[in-house]
């Protein structure tokens, strides 16, 4: 008969883990909520309020905008230490830093493009220069989240 043998620690380890998974958790949604927040705020027009309203622009624009402060979270708890405390600081810090990044290097895209995103995300029509802010938006996430690593 064969027998299961689990280690003395396992027990704690596990709680460890689901520990550690809850805090990381928590530290993503909370950085995704102020990435939400950073492009909300510092898009023309109320973005959130264009999106319940179900504006296919400014749906693109958002949705978007989240993919890629998804890749900065991601990446910023990938890169983080190994000590729980500490890397629950550093994805904190690191992934403040990157969306910071991310608003300011779309932003400043926006300006060199010259597109009028305000009256873009506001149409009830799809408008194709949205696609050049949401693909600006997801090409920059992914450069700012390898800059973290």
């Amino acid at each position: 008969m064969t027998t299961l043998a689990l280690s003395e620690t396992f027990g704690t380890d596990l709680a460890r883990g689901i520990g550690a998974i809850a805090l990381y958790a928590i530290v993503g949604l909370l950085l995704m909520l102020v990435g939400f927040y950073a492009i909300d705020l510092t898009t023309p027009g109320r973005l959130s309020e264009l999106v319940r309203r179900g504006l296919p622009n400014a749906v693109l624009v958002t949705s978007s905008g989240m993919v890629s402060m998804a890749f900065i979270v991601v990446v910023a708890i990938w890169a983080s230490a190994s000590d729980l405390t500490e890397g629950l600081i550093t994805a904190l810090v690191y992934g403040l830093v990157g969306i910071i990044a991310q608003v300011l290097a779309v932003r400043l895209l926006e300006w060199t493009t010259r597109i009028d995103v305000r009256s873009t995300i506001q149409r009830e029509q799809f408008a194709p220069a949205s696609m050049v802010v949401a693909a600006a938006h997801v090409a920059l996430g992914l450069v700012v989240a390898v800059a973290i690593s």
